[in-house]
């Protein structure tokens, strides 16, 4: 059992918990997700790391309400636990593979949107840890849905706050500030995007648009995290891929959004786990026990 060790309500239906799992503490690296199940009958919820303490043996994970699943976690306390807490799973974020040295010589800004925030936190934390500066541009539908604000502005070289309506920050979206700030002259070399893929889809349309390399992290539908159900599968730059083994990070202007946004609501019916096997074919994997299909 992985015991809760803190809880946390950030906003309306957003809650972060401290869960005690020390050898994905110990493992764990900016850009990776893990696999929570609250019981024996409970559903497989994939979360990314939002932070994480080797020496304390915590991970610090942070969702959004948006079904019974995670209702059912809304109600967890400090000193309940969950039965499974799987992972690190999938890459971690490229840029901590890269040369300390040519980091640094690079400007890389980070765009989050909604509870994209959390992922993009351990990224813009290790980054500030190893000297390297980032501009972050963060943002939710109205002032009361912020969440790590102060925490994003501790580790950040520079915040830009946004809200749709206006109520707190730069009224627009994350789009409007990039293009505000390039319009005053602030260039970027690297575009980190993270949040609704809507919002990702049209951040890559303006990247692409400026020159600004951009590389997004995926959150389609998971179920067992391996690559074996193919639920997380994507296109990218014609070529089939699966989120859960070769993302979550992909190069933002070679996916196909359009497809993916649309596999995302096919898949949530029977009929069109069917109709997605069917056209899919030997690239659609199986083992989900959803769609019956052969690997």
């Amino acid at each position: 059992m992985y015991p809760i060790i803190k809880k946390e309500k950030l906003a309306d239906k957003i809650y972060l918990m401290d869960v005690k799992a020390e050898r994905v503490a110990k493992s764990a690296k900016p850009g990776q997700f893990v696999i929570v199940k609250i019981d024996e009958e409970g559903e497989r919820i994939p979360l990314t790391i939002c932070d994480y303490d080797e020496k304390a043996g915590t991970v610090t994970i942070v969702f959004q309400t948006v079904g019974a699943s995670t209702e059912r976690m809304a109600y967890l306390e400090e000193g309940d636990a969950f039965q499974d807490f799987v992972g690190p799973l999938g890459c971690p974020s490229d840029l901590i593979e890269e040369d300390i040295e040519e980091l640094k010589k690079k400007k890389i800004v980070f765009i989050a949107g909604g509870v994209g925030t959390a992922p993009v936190y351990p990224q813009v934390k290790w980054l500030h840890e190893h000297g390297v500066d980032c501009d972050v541009i963060m943002g939710s539908k109205t002032k009361d849905l912020l969440i790590l604000v102060e925490e994003m502005r501790k580790v950040a070289t520079n915040l830009y706050v946004t809200t749709d309506d206006g109520t707190y920050g730069f009224h627009g979206m994350g789009t409007n500030q990039l293009q505000e700030l390039w319009n005053k002259g602030v260039r970027y070399d690297h575009c980190v995007a993270i949040g609704p893929m809507i919002m990702m889809k049209f951040v890559c349309k303006l990247t692409k648009e400026l020159g600004i390399p951009t590389v997004v992290s995926m959150n389609p539908i998971m179920v067992d995290g391996t690559g074996m159900c193919g639920a997380c599968r994507l296109v990218v730059g014609g070529e089939v891929k699966f989120a859960c083994v070769d993302g979550p990070e992909f190069d933002g202007h070679q996916v196909d959004f359009d497809q993916a946004m649309k596999r995302q609501l096919q898949y949530k019916t029977e009929e069109g786990r069917a109709m997605l096997k069917l056209q899919e074919g030997n690239t659609h994997h199986g083992g989900c026990g959803q769609c019956g299909g052969d690997k």
